[in-house]
């Protein structure tokens, strides 16, 4: 289809002419200067002058960046580009619906032709309200199975990571109140609360596959192609907040919950033995995403609480390892908010226990004990008066003791070939003796 041509302007020449002169001269012929003017009276420029079947061949060599680049030129240009890429013979060229790939050199080259993508389909869009703009273009993206939600089994496919860089670089500049609308519009051409609603409901790992599905799709769609992180928090509290406390840490778990070597969710895992670090690192980002600084913090204190507690047991409760490990990770601020609140709150044999595993944990993933040390003493200066503090430093020892007999006894009733119980023990030995070096090295300092 041409452009439509709007009645241009007079265009004014300048036309040199020169006087007759006396004959035998050689006159000169009249030439014509072109001013910029003619260039930018009419609305297409010299694009409005050509066929729209040559406007179509000059497009057709273009790359998609390149197309994104003219696009800009006029609101006229922009047009004619948007009409060009809604033809069905440039999406079949263009847009790649092979997302299932073996060598690393197409899997690079289809995600780079998606972030040009939505680099094209933002400037070509931009005259546009935010609603108009995502429903012109998920008219033409949201009919690709690999973009939706359990539509395709096929291992390693790429679809999602496509669809969230194309996503995030179309959406990369819009204010929070665009980005609202975003997110509902994504639930709405997904039906994403609904399927959260459906494993959140669940036992854990019962629906392994929507589990896995819903992991993949939040993560690789609408938050680790995040390149900030005000971002990423806005999109995990927006999956977030519909749901209640206990929800939500069910929640964090499937989308940040440690994988087995198959990809499904390590639910038995978390009760049953202590995970390495690495497992648990991204569960302990996002808790930090989410309540570590002060200026994106949205939940209190008591929310906060709240969801760790509930984390903690889901699917019953985690192995003591886990749970130390996990605070650890954390670091000394968060980890402290929780341990002193606990604490008076009047659970202090839960706090005690506690810190007798993140000895064990510092001492197996070679953390310095000093920072056991510092936590204790930060904790004891919550409580007001001296028998308060005593108190809470004798049900520390206590717990030492009553921690080291359990170990003692696990290891007389197991196998004899399985040592890991009698490892543990000389672990927590070993442990116990760093962390009283340390307690009475800082309180020798201070005499």
């Amino acid at each position: 289809m041409g452009m439509p041509r709007k009645s241009s302007r007079q265009i004014r020449k300048y036309t040199l002419t020169y006087k007759s002169r006396p004959h035998g001269r050689s006159r000169r012929p009249a030439r014509t200067i072109i001013t910029r003017s003619l260039v930018t009276s009419s609305p297409g420029g010299f694009f409005q002058r050509l066929p729209s079947e040559l406007f179509d061949m000059i497009l057709d060599k273009l790359s998609v960046p390149e197309i994104s680049v003219f696009s800009m030129a006029s609101r006229e240009i922009t047009t004619y580009v948007v009409d060009y890429i809604s033809t069905q013979a440039w999406m079949n060229k263009m847009i790649v619906h092979n997302f299932h790939h073996t060598s690393s050199l197409e899997h690079t080259a289809t995600v780079a032709q998606y972030r040009n993508l939505g680099l094209l389909f933002k400037r070509c869009t931009l005259l546009l309200p935010t609603k108009e703009r995502l429903k012109y273009i998920y008219s033409r993206f949201s009919m690709i199975p690999c973009f939706m939600l359990e539509q395709c089994v096929v291992p390693d496919c790429i679809g999602f990571s496509c669809h969230g860089v194309f996503l995030q670089t179309l959406i990369a500049g819009w204010d929070q109140l665009e980005c609202y609308r975003v997110f509902n519009f994504m639930c709405a051409t997904t039906n994403l609360l609904q399927k959260i609603q459906t494993v959140v409901t669940a036992q854990p790992g019962r629906r392994w596959y929507q589990e896995l599905q819903l992991r993949l799709f939040c993560r690789l769609v609408l938050l680790d192609p995040c390149l900030h992180q005000p971002d990423c928090h806005f999109w995990l509290t927006q999956i977030l907040k519909p749901w209640p406390i206990v929800s939500q840490a069910h929640l964090l778990i499937i989308l940040y919950g440690p994988l087995q070597p198959k990809g499904t969710l390590c639910w038995q895992d978390l009760e049953e033995r202590g995970l390495p670090h690495t497992a648990l690192w991204d569960l302990a980002k996002a808790i930090l995403l989410l309540y570590g600084k002060q200026e994106v913090r949205d939940w209190t204190t008591k929310s906060m609480l709240a969801i760790l507690q509930e984390l903690t047991v889901i699917p019953r409760p985690w192995h003591g390892d886990n749970v130390a490990r996990l605070l650890v990770l954390c670091g000394s601020k968060l980890c402290y908010t929780i341990l002193a609140s606990m604490a008076l709150n009047g659970k202090l044999l839960d706090v005690s226990r506690l810190i007798v595993y993140m000895t064990l944990v510092c001492e197996k993933d070679g953390y310095h004990m000093s920072w056991v040390v510092k936590l204790v003493q930060e904790i004891s200066k919550a409580f007001n008066t001296g028998p308060e503090k005593f108190f809470f430093i004798q049900q520390v020892e206590k717990m030492f003791s009553d921690i080291t007999r359990e170990f003692f006894e696990f290891s007389l009733t197991g196998n004899l070939e399985d040592r890991e119980g009698f490892q543990n023990l000389c672990i927590l030995l070993d442990s116990s003796a760093r962390f009283h070096t340390e307690f009475l090295q800082m309180f020798l300092k201070q005499q």
